[in-house]
């Protein structure tokens, strides 16, 4: 396989936004392309994540976007893997380019769901759950990982204050990121204060709904052979499945997919565990983060939530973990949330992440999952 970069990232703030899912999916790819150096004109495929963009009224937005980008002539398809649609599209463009199918390729994801009352949008969200035995019957997200963390809780005596750790250490990232959703710090006392959600998790455990929208671009070593900005080399991209419903697994406390796409990314690019210097995991709820810390193999299993709260996944930890803020402080629009994973990981490798800058950031990791685990990717990436 060809040495694969990824040589541009970019996103806007993640929110609420007054454009619509195209229009910003047409910019952010704009400024990735740039950083990048690449002219439109240079990519040989699009991918596109847009889960729910039926919210919009609007399917089949690959043309659309390259039309905007004033290259209608290139294929493109869009992927859906819910939660980890981007990380997903991720994925294909690096077999493409890698492959040599393709000497540049263009991922965008992107979510428009502020436009619709709360009941509408949390009944979008809910589709990424099996309607049939989960959603019909009352199984909500927020239900469904307060089962795993109320599991957790009895295996290994995670405590409120362990989950509420998670909570103030990503806000307290999420302040420093000028992209985040929630650009606030909150003390654990505030954790503690708010209300209850699903017991055990509260308002401050839950990630956001979130309009947004990010873009990478994916080329091959020699297609760029005077990067504009210092590329990311994808080291590994590795996906897993699992059990659609959580009923249906052998554990509560574990996502198998995690564990078999991790064990096969660190194989694949040949470094041990040691070497990653931070970590973007998904964190759609703060029990998420600590299940993925233990699953990807940093910490044993019962061991994450005491990390957390002892600041070895701090900013300024032994392992820093979601700079960016995560899921639960960035935002969390869908199909854009595994992209802006891998834009937190250029601009820290590129000096661009101003008082969030993780020091001497060479190697990272990337870990985004669909729903409640049926679905993850993996990503290595390195410095040149």
């Amino acid at each position: 396989m060809r040495e694969t970069w990824v040589a541009g990232a970019a996103m806007n703030r993640f929110g609420k936004m007054a454009e619509t899912g195209r229009e910003a999916g047409a910019r952010v790819a704009l400024e990735a392309l740039d950083r990048a150096g690449v002219e439109p004109k240079r990519l040989g495929l699009t991918i596109v994540s847009n889960a729910f963009g039926i919210a919009e009224h609007q399917a089949h937005v690959g043309p659309l976007l390259n039309t905007a980008l004033g290259i209608p002539e290139v294929p493109s398809f869009t992927v859906e893997s819910a939660c980890s649609s981007s990380s997903a599209a991720l994925h294909e463009a690096f077999v493409h380019v890698a492959g040599g199918f393709s000497e540049a390729v263009l991922v965008v994801g992107f979510e428009k769901l502020s436009h619709l009352d709360t009941l509408a949008a949390t009944s979008y969200f809910a589709t990424g759950a099996d309607y049939t035995f989960e959603s019909q019957n009352g199984a909500t997200f927020p239900g469904l990982y307060a089962t795993i963390a109320n599991a957790h809780s009895q295996k290994y005596g995670t405590t409120p204050e362990q989950l509420g750790a998670v909570a103030v250490k990503n806000h307290a990232n999420g302040a420093r990121n000028p992209h985040a959703h929630f650009q606030k710090e909150i003390s654990l006392a505030t954790y503690l204060a708010s209300p209850m959600v699903a017991s055990p998790l509260r308002l401050y455990d839950c990630c956001p709904f979130s309009d947004g929208a990010a873009a990478v671009v994916v080329v091959a070593r020699e297609a760029l052979p005077r990067p504009a900005a210092e590329p990311l080399v994808i080291r590994a991209s590795a996906r897993a499945g699992d059990i659609g419903d959580i009923h249906d697994r052998e554990s509560l406390t574990s996502l198998s997919a995690t564990r078999r796409a991790a064990d096969a990314a660190f194989q694949r690019a040949g470094i041990e565990r040691r070497e990653v210097q931070f970590l973007e995991v998904h964190d759609c709820f703060t029990i998420a983060e600590i299940v993925a810390l233990e699953d990807l193999g940093f910490f044993p299993a019962g061991a994450a939530a005491k990390a957390g709260a002892d600041g070895t996944t701090a900013r300024d930890g032994r392992l820093p973990v979601n700079p960016s803020g995560g899921l639960k402080a960035k935002g969390h629009p869908v199909s854009a949330s595994g992209a802006a994973q891998v834009v937190e990981v250029f601009e820290q490798m590129n000096a661009l992440a101003g008082t969030r800058q993780v020091p001497h950031a060479e190697v990272a990791l990337t870990h985004n999952v669909g729903a409640t685990g049926s679905s993850c990717s993996v990503h290595l990436f390195s410095r040149r």
